[in-house]
């Protein structure tokens, strides 16, 4: 996994351009069964990948806590919202609430997330590969292919599967 993870940028670079195209393509014209089609790639591809072997987004990235998110978790811990934002989240630019340093601050040393039962949206939803209306999330799928190898094998699965 180490050696995937360590060329999974620059693969993504190389294939930045051909898939951008293809996004384009698919933003103008999505198929009838796309929806269905990505829910096929998706659930292939995680019969196949196991996210504890990886981690990368947890390492990486840091998802947007939703105000539900900040409520939840915060109960979970048993502290008021505004006191888990003091102690684990910042404002980013985009005035969203996001961690205050990467990797996760509730990421294990096994790969385990301390807070899955309650993790945010963002975290339950990522790659975002199965989302409905896949064709409006390319720019995100862009920058996922970079940080996720499931997401990557979904885009290059999916760009055979539809044609133009």
């Amino acid at each position: 996994m180490d050696e995937i993870l360590r060329d999974l940028p620059q693969k993504a670079r190389e294939k930045h351009s051909e898939n951008k195209k293809f996004f384009s393509k698919l933003k103008k014209r999505p198929p009838k069964d796309l929806d269905y089609t990505m829910q096929e790639l998706h659930d292939a591809e995680f019969e196949r990948t196991e996210c504890l072997t990886c981690a990368n987004c947890c390492k990486t990235t840091g998802p947007l806590f939703t105000n539900a998110d900040v409520e939840r978790i915060a109960k979970h811990f048993r502290m008021k919202p505004s006191q888990f934002i003091d102690e684990f989240l910042r404002v980013d630019e985009e005035n969203d609430y996001v961690l205050q340093s990467v990797p996760c601050t509730f990421l294990g040393a096994d790969n385990y997330c301390s807070i899955y039962d309650v993790r945010p949206k963002a975290c339950r939803e990522f790659p975002h590969t199965d989302r409905k209306k896949f064709q409006q999330i390319s720019n995100l799928t862009l920058k996922n292919v970079a940080i996720c190898p499931a997401a990557f094998n979904i885009v290059e699965e999916m760009k055979k599967a539809i044609k133009f």
